[in-house]
């Protein structure tokens, strides 16, 4: 399973959240606490948001703790809105292509999961997409056809009911396949569209991957992240089972997924 986390609030150079908490995303990349794998070394990537409508972005296949490049970054980079991944891949090789985040246009997505017979219900899925977002397909992970999927169901205008949407035309795909599903669908996600960052986790088996929304920061901002930053639960609310989450400079909603 993959680790990832987002941040909003005032501008903050991305080190603040990635590099330097005592159990940072780079932390996470080697020693994971509440994942299958403690290490996370296919690759990883950060989205950013600055005064461009469209984000930034910067992905590699390197474990994220071997590239020299992305603590400078992190350093240098300063901004009010990111999303940072760090891969252990369940569907898709190791490639740039397949690393998170996933963009479109302003929106920024990245996954922590699996989805239950990908290899045969994938066709159809990809069949289901327009033709715009079939081209704009890159990879081959079942992250970033969800992704597609969410888009496809109405993301641009009502974000968790696009979510909810997807996650049944999964399992319609699934139940078509007439046979026993062998194993689990497990989510976790965190996704933006520059403006407010969203987030959710749900799964078939009532176990999907930790997902954790910070109280305030010290920077005045909000975090989502796999596992909590700082490495201190008290400072942190544990997303329950089929939830979501919208998060704005506002604060944070939290309402429950409509999914079966």
């Amino acid at each position: 399973m993959c680790r990832l986390t987002a941040y909003l609030g005032p501008d903050i150079p991305l080190e603040r959240i990635i590099v330097l908490p005592s159990h940072s995303l780079l932390q996470q990349s080697q020693q994971a606490n509440e994942a299958k794998l403690a290490v996370n070394g296919d690759g990883f990537g950060i989205a950013w948001y600055s005064d461009e409508k469209f984000p930034g972005l910067y992905r590699d296949v390197l474990p994220a703790w071997s590239d020299g490049n992305l603590t400078s970054l992190c350093r240098m980079i300063k901004s009010r809105l990111f999303l940072a991944h760090v891969r252990a891949s369940t569907f898709g090789e190791t490639s740039r292509s397949n690393c998170h985040p996933f963009t479109y246009k302003n929106w920024s997505f990245a996954h922590n999961g699996q989805i239950a017979e990908f290899g045969l219900i994938r066709r159809g899925l990809e069949a289901s997409l327009s033709d715009e977002l079939y081209n704009h397909r890159r990879g081959t992970t079942d992250s970033e056809l969800f992704f597609l999927l969410a888009l496809q169901h109405g993301l641009q205008t009502n974000p968790q009911k696009a979510i909810e949407s997807t996650i049944a035309k999964i399992r319609e795909a699934q139940l078509a396949l007439g046979k026993k599903i062998r194993d689990p669908n497990r989510i976790a996600s965190v996704f933006s569209d520059g403006q407010t960052v969203y987030g959710f986790r749900c799964s078939s088996d009532l176990k999907s991957p930790t997902l954790y929304a910070s109280g305030d920061l010290t920077s005045g901002g909000h975090a989502l992240a796999s596992e909590p930053l700082d490495g201190n639960m008290d400072n942190w609310t544990t997303l329950e089972e089929g939830q979501f989450v919208e998060m704005n400079k506002d604060g944070m909603k939290f309402t429950k997924l409509s999914v079966s």
